[in-house]
């Protein structure tokens, strides 16, 4: 059974710092390209960045210029977790975060999300 679960979420000032974590089982981890994304109220949920299954190298995802420079994404293949840094944050980055990952065509997997608010 395929689960992902969220964590590292919660209300930090502007230009903070977070690092999101989000552990895996249920599937050959290091195999497969892992993604996160977030929703902010309202709006639809959009792709911060990817990574690769055979290395911890960011790709940062072009869907999201302002992320650039800010978001950084890495996996610890040995612990089947991928982690999402996020600095200098902005309240513009209020919003629910998600990872994901796809096993196949049509077997699409989310974690439930955790909150991230930026607020002085």
């Amino acid at each position: 059974q395929v689960q992902l679960v969220e964590s590292g979420g919660g209300l930090v000032q502007p230009g903070g710092s977070l690092r999101l974590s989000c552990t895996t089982s249920g599937f050959q981890f290091s195999l497969l390209p892992m993604g996160w994304y977030r929703q902010a109220p309202g709006k639809q949920r959009e792709l911060v960045v990817s990574i690769k299954g055979d290395s911890n190298t960011e790709r940062e995802a072009r869907a999201y210029e302002p992320a650039k420079g800010r978001f950084t994404m890495s996996r610890d293949n040995a612990k089947n977790t991928v982690y999402l840094q996020i600095d200098n944050l902005k309240s513009e980055d209020t919003a629910r975060y998600y990872c994901k990952v796809l096993t196949g065509p049509n077997s699409v997997y989310w974690g439930p999300g955790t909150q991230v608010t930026v607020s002085s």
